[in-house]
């Protein structure tokens, strides 16, 4: 893993295009979840934090990367439509977190695109639902987004760059426990979403 990893470490240390791949994972992640964000948001931190690249040039190149992509998604769902988006939606996972982001849009609008940008799926959801719902206008949305991408892109690249500073000798490692905390954090968000779901399903019961 420390081989590989100093490998990954001598392609990208001082490049200036490295910040160019951050933004661009981060912004391909907001409506194509497969891509990693937090991974290389994590990575570019822990490389600032081995002085390799600049810290709030990366924190800046995930959080703008995460705002641009998270306004292509809210694009895509303005333009789809939800008839068209739902067309697409497979899975019971995914139809829930849909009508999760509908449901939670009109009661807790900016809270939920905040905490929505620490779920893989539910980032995608939400972006899109917020397109697509007449009650959350494109001006709400960017303000909340905004906000959502500078804390989303400020904690993943500081766990990263703690990460790192703890383990200067072997930077892996602070590689390794950073993106265990932040999906550790992330599931932890999801768990407690999930059961909230249940509960308000219960009560309407």
């Amino acid at each position: 893993m420390g081989e590989v990893f100093d490998t990954l470490v001598n392609a990208v240390s001082g490049a200036w295009w490295s910040y160019w791949l951050v933004f661009g994972v981060a912004m391909l992640d907001a409506f194509f979840p497969l891509v990693p964000s937090e991974t290389v948001a994590i990575t570019a931190g822990v490389l600032a934090g081995s002085g390799d690249l600049s810290l709030p040039l990366c924190i800046l190149a995930a959080a703008t990367g995460a705002i641009a992509g998270d306004n292509i998604s809210y694009g895509l769902g303005t333009w789809l439509g939800d008839h068209t988006v739902k067309r697409f939606v497979r899975g019971e996972r995914s139809r829930h977190a849909f009508a999760w982001a509908e449901r939670n849009l009109r009661e807790r609008g900016t809270y939920i695109i905040v905490v929505a940008r620490f779920l893989p799926a539910g980032r995608t959801a939400t972006t899109l639902t917020a397109g697509y719902v007449h009650s959350f206008p494109w001006r709400r949305f960017i303000v909340a987004d905004v906000i959502a991408g500078f804390v989303w892109g400020l904690y993943a690249v500081l766990l990263g760059y703690f990460g790192g500073k703890a383990f200067e000798d072997h930077p892996w490692k602070g590689l390794l426990i950073a993106s265990g905390i932040a999906f550790s954090i992330a599931g932890a968000v999801e768990l407690v979403r999930h059961r909230r779901g249940r509960s308000s399903q219960d009560a309407a019961l």
